[in-house]
Order: C-alpha cells, then sequence, then structure tokens
C-alpha cells in the first residue's frame, strides 16, 4: 500500500512548545453554563492547548441526547474569547462544516462512524473546498488500515494540508476491558508510513471507563503520540453522554501530571546499547523464520502423507491438543497468553492452507 500525503506539520498550527499536544473538553456541549464552567476550569489548570466540544452527537440509537447543534456554536466561541484556546467540534455533514466554517471554528475533526464511509468523506471533502483549518480524522469502526488512509487522500485532495490523525480503537466484539480494542499495530503502521502525519491518541473512546485512562494515555505516549484528545466535564456523573469515561478539569489534570514523556531523541551511547540489542533481536528473528521454514516443509510432508492415505486435512483433535499444550508452554515462558494463541491460529491456518493445497496436487510420479 503506497500513499502520500501533503501536508504541513502540526507546528504549522498549533505551538505546544515541545509538549505533547492536550485536547480537552466536555463529551457534549449540554448548556451555556456547563461549557462555560467547564473550560474555564480547564484553562485554570493550564495543560490545555485546545478545547473539545460535541455539538453535533452520532448516537448508536435514537432517543439518546444527539448534541445541541448550531445553538451550541456561540458558546464555544465565547468560550475562546475568555480563554484564548482554539476551539475543536466534530463535523460529519456538509451542513456542519459550513456552520464551523461560518462561526470560525478553530479546528475539524471526522469521527470514526464517519470515516467508515467513503461517500460521506468525500462530502465533506468537498466542502471543505477553499478552506484553510486543520483537520483530525479519527480511525475508522473498524480495523481497516486502507479506509482511514484513504479518508486523508480524500481531504488531502481538497486542499487541506493541516492534517492529523485520531487514535480511538477499534470495535472488537471479543473485547471485554476495554470499550473499543486499541489495536496499538495499526496505528503504529499508520505512523510508519507517514511519520510527518501527527498522531492523537484517544483513551477516552478506548477506555470507556476513567479508571483505564491512565494505562491508555500512558501507551500513547510511550509510542511516542504526538498528543491526546481527552474527555472532561465540570460533573462527570451528571454528563448527558458518555459520563462513565470523563474526568474532572482537576481530575485530568492530576492524571497528565502523573503521565511519564519519553524522549524521541537520544544520546550516542544510549544509540550504540540500542544498535546492539536490535542487532540480537534481527538474529533471533532470522532463526524464528528459519524454524518456521522448516515446520512449513514437515507440514508438507504431511500434507503429502494425508493425501496419499486418503486422510482429511483438518483433525480437530489435534488442533485442541495442540492449542492447550502450546498455550501451557507459553505460560511457562511468560508470554501473554493471547499472543500466543493468535500465533498458533495463525500458524494453524498457515498449515491448513498449505495442506490443502498439496491434497490438492497430484503426487509426484
Amino acid at each position: 500500500m503506497s500513499a502520500i500525503l501533503d501536508i504541513l506539520p502540526m507546528s504549522s498550527w498549533i505551538d505546544t512548545q515541545g509538549k505533547p499536544l492536550i485536547i480537552a473538553g466536555p463529551c457534549s456541549a449540554e448548556t451555556e453554563e456547563q461549557v462555560r464552567e467547564t473550560v474555564s476550569q480547564i484553562k485554570t489548570e493550564g495543560y490545555a492547548h485546545v478545547i473539545r466540544a460535541g455539538v453535533w452527537k452520532p448516537r448508536t440509537r435514537p432517543g439518546s441526547f444527539e448534541g445541541m447543534g448550531e445553538a451550541a456554536l456561540p458558546w464555544l466561541v465565547a468560550a475562546r474569547e475568555e480563554t484564548g484556546l482554539p476551539i475543536a467540534i466534530e463535523v460529519a455533514t456538509p451542513q456542519h462544516v459550513e456552520l464551523a466554517l461560518k462561526y470560525g471554528i478553530d479546528i475539524l475533526w471526522i469521527g470514526a462512524r464517519t470515516t467508515v464511509n467513503p461517500f460521506n468523506v468525500q462530502d465533506l471533502a468537498d466542502a471543505l473546498q477553499g478552506a484553510d483549518v486543520p483537520v483530525l480524522i479519527k480511525n475508522p469502526v473498524n480495523p481497516d488500515l486502507a479506509l482511514w488512509i484513504g479518508a486523508f487522500e480524500r481531504i488531502n485532495r481538497a486542499g487541506i494540508k493541516k492534517l492529523g490523525a485520531i487514535h480511538r480503537g477499534f470495535s472488537n466484539a471479543q473485547e471485554n476491558k476495554f470499550r473499543n480494542s486499541p489495536m496499538w499495530n495499526i496505528a503504529v503502521e499508520l505512523k510508519t508510513m507517514f511519520p510527518e502525519l501527527p498522531l492523537i491518541g484517544d483513551p477516552s473512546h478506548m477506555a470507556g471507563k476513567r479508571a483505564y485512562l491512565y494505562e491508555l494515555a500512558q501507551r500513547a505516549l510511550d509510542l511516542n503520540y504526538d498528543g491526546l484528545i481527552i474527555e472532561s466535564h465540570r460533573d462527570p456523573d451528571k454528563a448527558w453522554s458518555d459520563a462513565s469515561q470523563q474526568l474532572t478539569p482537576k481530575a485530568l489534570g492530576e492524571m497528565l501530571h502523573e503521565l511519564s514523556i519519553r524522549q524521541a531523541e537520544y544520546g550516542a551511547d544510549f544509540q550504540s546499547n540500542l544498535e546492539t540489542l536490535r542487532s540480537k533481536i534481527d538474529n533471533l528473528d532470522r532463526e524464528l523464520l528459519e524454524i518456521l521454514g522448516t515446520r512449513m516443509s514437515l507440514v508438507e510432508q504431511l500434507g503429502e502423507y494425508k493425501r496419499d492415505n486418503n486422510v482429511a486435512v483438518l483433525q480437530m483433535n489435534r488442533w485442541r491438543e495442540l492449542r492447550k499444550s502450546r498455550g501451557d508452554l507459553g505460560k511457562q515462558m511468560n508470554l501473554y497468553a493471547d499472543f500466543v494463541e493468535e500465533l498458533f491460529e495463525l500458524i494453524h491456518m498457515t498449515s491448513i492452507r498449505k495442506q490443502t493445497e498439496v491434497m490438492n496436487s497430484a503426487p509426484v510420479a
């Protein structure tokens, strides 16, 4: 997958003075008083570079609070005037874009439910033609890197060069701890492909519960993310949307103070030690691949034996035994259980594929 984005550095649209970008504010702009009080407390705490608030809320089911719409925009403009902090909101339709630009909103973001639909993203791109406003794009609901990249390409082709990515996690039926599974590898792959693209972590939507916010925020910073977007409310338990994942401005400040910010650059001694360790890892990776190659050769022989003796490829008893024994071995070696399970599921599926190819080929005369 190859793509090129013509984007400007984050410093061209926000000055964080070398610190990670912090975007904070309520999930929803509920009332003028709630916005003013929450934003005032955030400003007093001194950690935020940008204020966020939901104006239009795309809810999963009708009947929930879906935002105040245009009525909330003057509240945010007033909040910007009082605090001197730029304002960011989500837009999901061309009409949202038109109103946001009319009121001079500083930063726009595209939500996960919109990113997932190329038709909707293209409508927004068309509405943004000729605008000079930063646009942040959340990952799509489902884990599809190409879909995420496609959204950046569409908005970039509309002339928007101030772009950033928001990683808010992905829907996953198997996840039972977080609201959305982080799947860090997808965001890291995006950053690898586009190192100039600012990457902002959204622990609020990953977590779904405030108890996990610190853990997820720290992980994002450990991965050298460029910033965080976190929901904060003057009285979280009484919030009209997503109450369980919001913090008071003071609690958010305390959490941010506890986070450790890792150095992106390092000295010569560190580099030397790093290269030594990486060299050892490279050698082990080579050995791993050689072992996998040997294993696949044995799998091919197994396929030939099954073919010649008319035996089915998939043997469920063997697979159940393999999953349990490899899981037990992994536990003894202090490996994550889910890692071992996923690894051997992949190895097993590849083995089935190889044996199926052998079974459907004629034996060598």
